[in-house]
């Protein structure tokens, strides 16, 4: 692995889902692979999990984490091309993300969307430009259009913790008091899509008319309005709020009786219940549940570490 920016840079997922909780049981089992080598968390937005989980699944492999929040601690950096920097902007993306590839032989980069131009947004246009310029093998810590580590510790907990061969797994929208990005819906949808053609999972997604996700990050879920419908028989809940993609960044609703609570998993099969947090307690999801055994989201959180882990482990193989 030379990249690691969506599901379809990993060969098999269900190996590599393996080889996670297998490093979950040994976690310093191959803390020789990374010693003397160097990666560079670069963060333009904030973090708990990301940057935590990474750092400590860096260390564990015996490797040096450098953190740099850029957008506190970096200069304002120009990503257009062609343009004289006579504004705000004092160092360019090329000079600073080959700066960077000089420093480091693996880089994590996190960035958000602005949420005002889906074209720009989607064409991942700042995440891509450290790719090309730093020369080194990057890991997305969130992207405008993708969480693929979050996933990947999602997965790694549904394999953990189902009761039968093929669970079924609803993606559901939950209401927000802001416009947030589809990154983490696009990459949990784009994953559990490849699941079920593994025969791991049966997927399902369920939101309010007007947040239909791009097509391009569901093909084979089966998609309803309906949240009842969805939840019926559901093993696990994945709950999570995402602006219109369509209108985009847009609220279209705010989302009475979307919200998961207790009651709503009656009609569950025992689900268990996740988010990739932070959550805001009794609007996205009723503490009830957040309180109670249904929930699995700290267990999640702690799979972050382990599906970075094992991320870090296959691209230092190749280095």
């Amino acid at each position: 692995m030379k990249l690691f920016t969506s599901v379809h840079d990993v060969q098999n997922v269900p190996a590599l889902v393996k080889e996670a909780l297998e490093l979950k049981n040994t976690p310093f089992a191959f803390k020789e692979l990374g010693r003397n080598k160097t990666i560079g968390l670069i963060f333009l937005n904030p973090s708990l999990r990301t940057r935590l989980s990474t750092q400590k699944a860096a260390l564990n492999l015996g490797m040096t984490p450098i953190v740099m929040n850029i957008d506190k601690e970096g200069w304002a950096l120009e990503t257009r091309d062609g343009v004289i920097m006579n504004g705000t902007t004092v160092e360019h993306i090329r000079e600073a993300a080959g700066v960077m590839g000089e420093y480091c032989d693996i880089l994590g980069i996190r960035s958000f969307p602005g949420l005002k131009d889906r074209e720009e947004d989607y064409s991942e246009d700042i995440f891509n430009k450290f790719i090309r310029f730093s020369g080194k093998p990057v890991v997305s810590l969130e992207s405008a259009t993708r969480h693929p580590l979050q996933s990947l510790a999602d997965l790694i907990t549904i394999e953990e913790h189902k009761k039968v061969a093929r669970p079924k797994v609803v993606l559901t929208w939950a209401p927000h008091v802001k416009p947030l990005p589809q990154a983490v819906p696009n990459s949990f949808a784009e994953w559990m899509c490849k699941a079920q053609t593994e025969g791991m999972i049966d997927f399902v997604i369920t939101h309010p008319k007007g947040y239909e996700l791009a097509e391009q990050f569901t093909p084979g879920a089966h998609i309803t309005y309906n949240q009842d419908e969805a939840l019926a028989g559901a093993e696990f809940i994945y709950a999570k709020n995402w602006s219109s993609y369509k209108d985009y960044g847009k609220i279209l609703t705010e989302g009475d009786g979307w919200m998961m609570d207790l009651e709503k998993l009656k009609i569950t099969n025992a689900a268990k219940v996740m988010h990739c947090l932070p959550v805001r307690r009794d609007l996205e999801l009723g503490s009830d549940i957040l309180d109670s055994e249904h929930s699995l989201v700290i267990k999640e959180a702690g799979n972050r570490v382990w599906a970075a882990q094992a991320v870090l482990k296959n691209i230092l193989e190749e280095l």
